[in-house]
């Protein structure tokens, strides 16, 4: 199992979502977050003024699946969420030891 930990552009939650919906996962978390990476901050107007937001927000999506499943929701994640722009985001990956639903006591992948 993997969890994937995806920071996306806000406007493009809802492409994201969608795109992860035609796969077969049983579910996501979705987060508000803020950061900054290594690329330039670009300034924004906002009442005539021309001002840097040093943390933008970000979107954190984040899901567990099973191994087989990671390069599809990777790519669906990746073709959603570009734009070809600095700051579309970043993806990570890590390995799940193990997954337990309390409700059943399923473990492994059936508790996904």
């Amino acid at each position: 199992m993997k969890t994937i930990l995806a920071f996306v552009r806000p406007h493009k939650l809802e492409e994201v979502k969608s795109a992860l919906a035609l796969l077969p996962i049983s579910g996501m978390t979705i987060r508000d977050a803020r950061g900054t990476g290594d690329n330039p901050e670009e300034p924004v107007t906002f009442m005539g003024q021309a001002m840097v937001v040093t943390m933008p927000m970000r979107s954190a999506v984040e899901v567990v699946v099973p191994d087989d499943l990671a390069e599809d929701v990777i790519s669906a994640i990746k073709e959603a969420a570009w734009t070809g722009a600095p700051g579309d985001g970043k993806i990570f990956i890590e390995p799940v030891v193990e997954a337990i639903r309390v409700r059943t006591l399923e473990r492994g992948d059936d508790a996904l």
